[in-house]
């Protein structure tokens, strides 16, 4: 929260007159209740109002020779250091037509000379009550933006940390951990990050979009919670049967989803790449995945993001049914998927970037079984 307004100091005014009697008048005037500066042009007013600390009012003259009080109140309202300091214009002139010329100009005020004394007492202690009042409510306004951010800040970290928690349950019940979950998201940000500009996919990657990604990617398993453990844990090869139950995790993690879309009452982007990423993400290119045999675009771009990323992850990660590939066996078996595992134009990304799955792959490593 800001300090510039301290209500034990005195508030500065600027007193801006080529006349100095006029000036004498106003300091003894003003001098015991505030902090008084002095222009006599409007060039030393312009630069006295600009340097800090900037007076809390200006009272100004019109008539000045070379820039007249006009101009210079024209050129402290197109100041974003001075356009907020109110202005009252001192004059002679007393036309209506010239106090609504001062009034256009952004003045607060328009006093006539010669000067009553009571009247200036009067109007700048009026204008400088709603100084106070208007830098104190900025104040609040500051410190209840700040306390909303905390707020903000405070919750979505308490929902990255149920996400989490979700998913390394299913994942717990896997026989892997939660840096599974880890390599996953990274993986699926930095590929969703080097398809941002490839023309078929710049309308769904947009930077929001692939923070979405990066925290729903890790719900891609979740399904797996209902998964039998004799077929979840099974150490050889499912029979065809059993892998008929083990594509289910699919339709319970779409489930999950919906369920929690259903008690909102409403779905939004989080949801929806949630969504899609635990329904599709077996799905093939060439239509031979489950649950919907869906074919090349009508898998969701999400889907088959989390499908190059979760493969990989796999191929290099020990199972109890398999020893882990290296990187570079993990990327021949890839290659062989393309055009009917993966999205041709994925894999082409994920292949010119595997180094940087490979340095994540390394950052998030299991104490034992990667490589």
């Amino acid at each position: 929260m800001s300090d510039t307004i301290k209500f034990d100091s005195k508030q500065v005014v600027l007193i801006v007159d080529d006349t100095p009697d006029n000036i004498t008048l106003l300091s003894a005037l003003l001098k015991d209740v505030y902090r008084i500066k002095i222009a006599t042009n409007g060039v030393k007013a312009l630069h006295i109002a600009s340097t800090l600390p900037s007076p809390d009012l200006i009272l100004l003259d019109v008539m000045m020779p070379e820039m007249d009080g006009y101009e210079t109140c024209r050129r402290l309202k197109a100041n974003t250091l001075t356009a907020d300091i109110p202005i009252i214009f001192l004059t002679a002139k007393s036309q209506v037509s010239d106090e609504e010329m001062g009034l256009k100009l952004g003045a607060v005020d328009y006093i006539s000379k010669p000067v009553s004394p009571p009247i200036v007492l009067a109007r700048v202690a009026t204008q400088l009550n709603l100084v106070r009042a208007r830098n104190l409510l900025q104040d609040q306004n500051k410190g209840l933006e700040y306390l909303v951010q905390d707020r903000t800040r405070k919750l979505a970290k308490m929902q990255d940390a149920i996400i989490m928690a979700m998913a390394s349950l299913a994942e717990t019940r896997d026989n892997e951990t939660g840096n599974h979950i880890r390599r996953t998201q990274n993986y699926v940000a930095a590929l969703a990050r080097q398809l941002q500009n490839v023309p078929r996919f710049s309308a769904e990657l947009t930077e929001e979009n692939i923070e979405l990604l990066y925290k729903s990617a890790p719900l891609h398993d979740i399904g797996k919670v209902g998964i039998p453990d004799n077929i979840l844990l099974k150490p050889g090869k499912l029979d065809a049967e059993e892998f008929e139950v083990m594509k289910l995790h699919t339709v319970y993690g779409r489930e999950t989803i919906l369920c929690v879309e259903r008690y909102l009452g409403e779905s939004n982007e989080f949801l929806r790449f949630a969504r899609e990423i635990t329904y599709s993400h077996q799905e093939k290119w060439d239509g031979s995945g489950y649950p919907e045999n869906l074919v090349g675009d009508e898998i969701p771009i999400s889907a088959r993001l989390m499908a190059v990323a979760d493969v990989y992850d796999a191929l290099i990660s020990k199972r109890v049914y398999k020893p882990a590939f290296s990187h570079e066996e993990a990327l021949d078996i890839m290659r062989k998927g393309r055009g009917t595992h993966f999205d041709p134009d994925i894999l082409d990304v994920f292949l010119r970037i595997s180094d940087e799955f490979s340095e994540i792959a390394q950052r998030f490593r299991e104490s034992e079984g990667s490589y």
